[in-house]
């Protein structure tokens, strides 16, 4: 992983992490104090209860003929009673509070206002101390929650994050592959050029130097599309469309003529079947880069001694070959900039996303027909 995906990742992580942590705090934070509350008044209800069972109880004292009262008791429930005056009278709190100041730490309190007076009580103070265990218990879940949650969330932003990543990986390495193809592509023609020039030098006495010729004007060819490629690719948004009335019949045929030394280098059979006068509203620069990226793919990815038919007529330009082909699951994205089905016959992967951009510029209609080692025809459709 190179240092800036490493970077990219470590960021989304953090921003993830404490993105997660801090909405996974508060919801537990929420959850936390629900539960504790909740918890803190179930036992305040067992305190009301027991108010009103010892309510109950002296009632029944104050009915009672026995001289001997015996004042209820609840183990690890503290009471006491007070007159009218809000004096003391009896309980079983070690220090007996006083109403005007009920302490409140760590214990929960009911005062109950007794009428009719029993016994001459007017208020029953009911105590009970907070039991803990249950909210240490849901502190322990919690924690084991956030943690679990922690670990969960920390792979899932992990894997998350290569996601995140991928789309980045993935363009460097294109634009790695495409540093490497321009090389080469650029450096083949190059060479070709230079070599034949030498030989044509060499063999300056021999009167048939038609085939390095050839070569070079291949290889001049082939330097002059990759220029105006990466040019238009370029500058494809910056400049402006000089929109003609222009004749599309001459233009195709010019173009045949201009790749005509590619196919023959193949020994291609190239059948044109154009009609005369098609005229079509479109930039030049446009219709060339058009005409000459397929008919650049056609010859490329044709097999030797192949067929290539290029059909013009009214309302569409058909190209189609006998090479390869293309198989289903690279046709929906092969018109993806850098994208190749075939890598043997190098390339740069950009013709077809030229043609699409031509094509959305001019809202005409296209399609691909392709089917592995029979062949591939492009339709491209206008209107009239």
């Amino acid at each position: 992983m190179l240092k800036s995906e490493k970077r990219s990742l470590i960021r989304f992580l953090m921003i993830y992490l404490i993105s997660t942590f801090l909405l996974f705090s508060l919801s537990s934070w929420i959850f936390y104090s629900s539960s504790k509350s909740h918890i803190i008044e179930q036992q305040r209800e067992t305190i009301k209860y027991e108010a009103d069972r010892i309510f109950s109880q002296l009632r029944i004292l104050h009915q009672s003929n026995d001289k001997i009262l015996f004042y209820p008791n609840e183990r690890g429930i503290s009471s006491a009673i007070y007159d009218l005056d809000r004096h003391y009278i009896f309980g079983t709190f070690k220090k007996p509070p006083t109403l005007d100041q009920i302490p409140l730490k760590d214990s929960l309190y009911f005062l109950k206002k007794i009428e009719p007076y029993y016994l001459g009580v007017a208020y029953l103070l009911v105590e009970r101390k907070i039991d803990y265990r249950p909210i240490e218990q849901l502190q322990k879940r919690i924690s084991l929650f956030m943690l679990g949650g922690g670990v969960f969330f920390t792979i899932l932003g992990f894997f998350l994050g290569r996601l995140f990543i991928a789309p980045m990986r993935e363009s460097i390495a294109q634009m790695n592959r495409f540093i490497q193809d321009t090389t080469h592509e650029l450096n083949t023609p190059i060479s070709t050029i230079l070599t034949n020039i030498e030989m044509i030098e060499t063999l300056k006495k021999c009167p048939d130097t038609k085939e390095e010729l050839q070569r070079i004007a291949i290889a001049s060819q082939t330097l002059s599309r990759i220029y105006d490629d990466l040019t238009y690719l370029n500058l494809n948004h910056e400049y402006h469309r000089n929109i003609v009335d222009l004749n599309m019949s001459h233009l195709v045929r010019e173009r045949i003529a201009y790749v005509g030394a590619m196919a023959e280098s193949k020994a291609l059979e190239v059948t044109a079947d154009i009609l005369p006068d098609v005229h079509l509203m479109i930039d030049r620069n446009d219709a060339l880069r058009l005409i000459d990226n397929l008919l650049s793919n056609a010859i490329k990815y044709n097999r030797p001694k192949g067929e290539l038919t290029i059909r013009l007529d009214q309302s569409s330009l058909v190209v189609e070959d006998s090479g390869s082909g293309i198989e289903k699951r690279h046709l929906r994205r092969i018109t993806e900039r850098f994208r190749r089905a075939n890598k043997s016959e190098g390339g740069f992967g950009i013709g077809l996303d030229i043609v699409s951009q031509v094509v959305q510029s001019y809202d005409f209609t296209w399609s691909i027909d392709s089917t592995p080692d029979i062949g591939t025809k492009v339709t491209i459709k206008w209107k009239k």
